[in-house]
C-alpha cells in the first residue's frame, strides 16, 4: 500500500474522467461541425492529443476501489466512469453528448513491466469516438507511460498512437518521444506522425510539435502549415467542478469514497490520512469477503466487463445514454 505522503487528493478514476471534461477549449463539440472528412479526422487528432495530460513525478493518485464511480457534466456532455475490476484494475468510461451528437467509450486496462532503473507501463483498453450524426467511429489508442528512478527521474508519455476511422479511409501514426536515457537528448513531449488514406497509404498530411506546447499539421499538397493544437488554451482557464445536487451524488463517487483521506492529505495530517486510507481499503475487503461467503460474483452497475483472448478487457455500456449528473464543471 503507498503511504499517503505520495498520493495527491484525487483517484485514478476521476484523473482518468478529467482528460475527458477537463479542458479550457472545447476541442471535441468541433469534432463534426465540418463537412470535409479530412477536416474531421485533424478536429479528432486535435482532441485526442489533449487528452494527453503532464505528469508529476513522485506522487500518484488514489487505486480506485472496485465500484467506484465519477459522475460529472460539463455543458452538454455527460461522463460516467466505474471500476470495473480491481485484480487486475480495469476502468470503463462512457460519455454522450445529445446536442453534439457524440458518444465516447473507453477502457483502461494498465500492464506495467519493470526493467531495472525504469517502469514502462503498457495502457490497453479499446478507446472510440463516435460522431453519430456523421456515422463515423474514430479508434485509437493511449501512449504508453514511462517512469524513470536513474539517472534522471521522470514520468512520460511515450510509444505509438494510432486513430483510425474506417468509414472515411483515414488513419495516422503518431511517435510521443522520451528524452535519451541520460537525458541530454531528445524531447520528452514531442509528437511526430503521418495522417494517410488506409487503403492506398497515400500521404496526406505531416503532424509535428510538442504535445504540451504547439502542433502543427503540414499539407503535403500545398505545403501549409496550420495550428491545430494549442496546450494554452487546453491548460488554461480550467475550473474546479461543483457539486449541485447533493442527495443525488452516489455514495460510490469518487470524491465521496476518498473524502475523509484527500482532507488529511491537504491539512498534512499524515497519521489520520493512514487510517482514511486503510478504512477504505478494509471497508473494501470486507465487502467482498461477504460476497464470497454468499457465493456471489461483483457485477459492474454501468458496464458489462468481459476478458478477451487476445488478453484484453471489452467494457460495453449498459445504457445508450449518460444521464446529466449532480457534479459539474461551471460554465
Amino acid at each position: 500500500m503507498l503511504p499517503p505522503l505520495f498520493n495527491f487528493p484525487k483517484s485514478h478514476l476521476q484523473c482518468y474522467g478529467e482528460s475527458v471534461y477537463c479542458s479550457g477549449s472545447d476541442l471535441l463539440s468541433r469534432c463534426s461541425r465540418t463537412d470535409s472528412s479530412l477536416d474531421r479526422f485533424i478536429s479528432v487528432l486535435a482532441w485526442s492529443i489533449s487528452t494527453i495530460r503532464p505528469l508529476a513525478f513522485g506522487v500518484a493518485p488514489y487505486n480506485p476501489i472496485l465500484g467506484e464511480t465519477h459522475h460529472v457534466s460539463t455543458g452538454s456532455l455527460n461522463v460516467l466512469l466505474e471500476q470495473v475490476s480491481h485484480h487486475p484494475p480495469v476502468s470503463a468510461l462512457h460519455a454522450t453528448d445529445e446536442k453534439e451528437s457524440l458518444e465516447i467509450i473507453w477502457s483502461q486496462h494498465a500492464i506495467p513491466k519493470f526493467h531495472g532503473a525504469s517502469v514502462e507501463t503498457d495502457v490497453r483498453g479499446k478507446r472510440q469516438l463516435k460522431l453519430l450524426s456523421r456515422g463515423e467511429t474514430y479508434e485509437m489508442n493511449s501512449p504508453k507511460l514511462l517512469i524513470r528512478f536513474l539517472p534522471v527521474p521522470g514520468a512520460h508519455w511515450v510509444g505509438n498512437v494510432r486513430i483510425r476511422c474506417q468509414e472515411s479511409g483515414l488513419e495516422t501514426q503518431l511517435r510521443l518521444g522520451a528524452n535519451s536515457f541520460l537525458g541530454l537528448r531528445g524531447n520528452s513531449r514531442s509528437i511526430k506522425g503521418n495522417i494517410y488514406e488506409t487503403s492506398t497509404m497515400k500521404t496526406l498530411a505531416e503532424v509535428n510539435g510538442q504535445w504540451d506546447r504547439i502542433v502543427k499539421v503540414k499539407d503535403i499538397n500545398n505545403g501549409k502549415e496550420t495550428v491545430i493544437y494549442d496546450a494554452k488554451e487546453v491548460y488554461s482557464g480550467l475550473k474546479t467542478p461543483i457539486v449541485k445536487d447533493l442527495e443525488g451524488v452516489w455514495p460510490s463517487e469518487s470524491a465521496a469514497v476518498w473524502s475523509e483521506l484527500s482532507q488529511a492529505i491537504l491539512s498534512k495530517d499524515w497519521d489520520k490520512a493512514r487510517e482514511a486510507k486503510k478504512d477504505v481499503e478494509e471497508n473494501q475487503r470486507e465487502l467482498l469477503r461477504e460476497k464470497e461467503s454468499r457465493g456471489e460474483a461483483w457485477v459492474p452497475k454501468h458496464f458489462t466487463a468481459t476478458y478477451t483472448k487476445d488478453g484484453d478487457w471489452e467494457c460495453s455500456p449498459i445504457q445508450s445514454l449518460v444521464p446529466p449528473a449532480p457534479i459539474v464543471v461551471p460554465p
